[in-house]
């Protein structure tokens, strides 16, 4: 099982060094030159055939499902009662496209290992099914060209076809949504248009929107479910952005601040939402003693242990989730700015898995309505 988890390093090291080193030595200009494509857009055909189970990087009935890794002292449970939907992050970075083909072995490869690290924590509440998706590549997000704009819709494309069919196959069982980066922004956007107002929304557990902004004023009136106010809500979002003291978020405002939300008003200056992971409660503040145990690998990348009270957590400003001034050594896989965004789910896995089981029990209560 740790080795599983050294995958998922290796995947984060391919992406951290991606970002990092280019933009630490040569700057944000020369890193867009590396990683935005120079391509024009090509138009996609529809969506992929998600009636497939080869489009799927997990579902309950596929063999050897990266969703169902655990740490050492946990294991998947068996037939739980909700149904998980989960978007993974960017995992393509070729430049020499827009879009991931859905047979990009690398992508799905870089994919599986983040489902490990990621989609895992949710395995006790829930069958996960997680699709692949023509995903935007890692330039995308540098620029400002049209060609980004289209990629992400072409990606979100997939992303909607993927969650119709996994309603048809999820059957009647509560249903939790989550996503991170990339995966969250595409969970937004289908909480606009398959959740909001819909009688489905009586359906959601909760929604982990993580590594993604949601503004409280421009975002988050028109995704259909509140921001969730405690620990034990149901029906309700919950959302984070980890950095580490001292922060500097501007690579994340700067282009958060130059967009209209979903409710048509600006972004600028807006607060995000900030849902303490520890603690489940919104711009909240705890110590490390809350953490029940966060993915960490040893020196030597030869094993890995859940360590309990690894950081404490606290939103601060405008929505950012501060993980003090001494977190664990992750090496040259943190962003600028002290960003801990690839680890985003790691540093508090058990518990958001203690999270998605509490608000599950809460949950049916009520169920069936």
């Amino acid at each position: 099982m740790a080795r599983k988890f050294l995958y998922v390093i290796v995947g984060l090291i391919v992406l951290a060094l991606a970002a990092t080193f280019a933009y630490r030595f040569w700057g944000i200009e020369l890193l867009r030159q590396a990683m935005v494509p120079s391509a024009n857009i090509v138009q996609l055909s529809a969506p992929g055939d998600y009636t497939r189970p080869d489009l799927w990087l997990a579902r309950p009935d596929k063999p050897g499902n990266p969703a169902l890794w655990t740490p050492e002292g946990f294991k998947p449970a068996e037939n739980p009662p909700a149904a998980v939907f989960f978007v993974h992050p960017t995992s393509f970075l070729d430049r020499s496209a827009w879009n991931a083909p859905l047979s990009d072995m690398a992508a799905n490869a870089r994919a599986e290992l983040f489902l490990r690290g990621q989609a895992s924590a949710f395995n006790g509440a829930g069958l996960v099914w997680a699709p692949r998706y023509r995903q935007a590549t890692f330039g995308a997000f540098l620029t400002s060209k049209e060609q980004a704009h289209q990629a992400l819709d072409f990606a979100y494309r997939d992303v909607l076809a993927a969650f119709d069919q996994f309603l048809k196959e999820a059957g009647n069982r509560p249903i939790i949504l989550a996503g991170h980066s990339q995966g969250a922004l595409h969970l937004t956007r289908l909480l606009v248009d398959r959740v909001a107002g819909k009688p489905l929304a009586k359906r959601i557990v909760a929604a982990y929107v993580v590594g993604w902004p949601v503004s409280m004023t421009a975002d988050l009136p028109k995704l259909g479910l509140p921001a969730c106010s405690g620990p034990d809500e149901t029906g309700c979002i919950l959302s984070w952005q980890s950095f580490s003291d001292p922060a500097d978020p501007s690579l994340i405002l700067d282009t958060f601040d130059q967009s209209s939300g979903f409710t048509g008003q600006p972004r600028k200056g807006t607060p995000m939402l900030c849902t303490n992971p520890l603690t489940g409660k919104p711009d909240d503040s705890v110590g490390a003693e809350a953490n029940l145990g966060g993915l960490l690998p040893s020196k030597d990348l030869t094993s890995a242990v859940l360590r309990k009270n690894l950081v404490p957590a606290r939103c601060e400003g405008r929505g950012i989730l501060m993980i003090g001034n001494s977190p664990p050594d992750l090496g040259p896989y943190v962003l600028p700015g002290n960003n801990y965004h690839v680890f985003d789910y790691s540093l508090f896995w058990a518990n958001v898995r203690a999270d998605a089981e509490r608000r599950l029990k809460a949950k049916r209560k009520f169920w069936p309505f």
